[in-house]
């Protein structure tokens, strides 16, 4: 199998965000790294999103910004998506469905992450 690893960068977009209607708007980057010795490609994703009241969000779908991105060992891809949570923090997790160039199918997890506003963290 390919070892992938995956690197999030996180913003709070505050010209979008309206708190005084629980829209709260964040940009992630995500790096994903193939560092393994075959060539793999992300076929789909699977996202769980939780408020700060627990209300889940999943999403799923197939590859990431319209792409299905093909590594070769030791090629990344970075792309930046967005979401919306009624609440000023979240987290987020989830995984990347990934196929080898052999057709093995297997998932690459994408670590929970934090969505919290620069000014709330201490």
């Amino acid at each position: 199998m390919s070892a992938i690893s995956v690197n999030v960068k996180t913003q709070y977009i505050a010209t979008q965000s309206v708190p005084a209607e629980h829209k709260y708007v964040y940009a992630y980057t995500i790096t994903i790294a193939n560092q393994g010795e075959a060539p793999a490609q992300l076929i789909s994703r699977h996202w769980r999103i939780t408020d700060a009241n627990d209300k889940l969000q999943e999403v799923q779908g197939m590859g990431v910004v319209g792409e299905q991105p093909h590594l070769q060992p030791g090629e990344s891809y970075t792309y930046t998506s967005g979401v919306i949570l009624e609440t000023e923090t979240g987290l987020m997790e989830g995984t990347y469905h990934m196929r080898t160039d052999e057709g093995a199918m297997f998932d690459a997890p994408i670590p929970t992450f934090a969505l919290v506003p620069p000014y709330a963290v201490h």
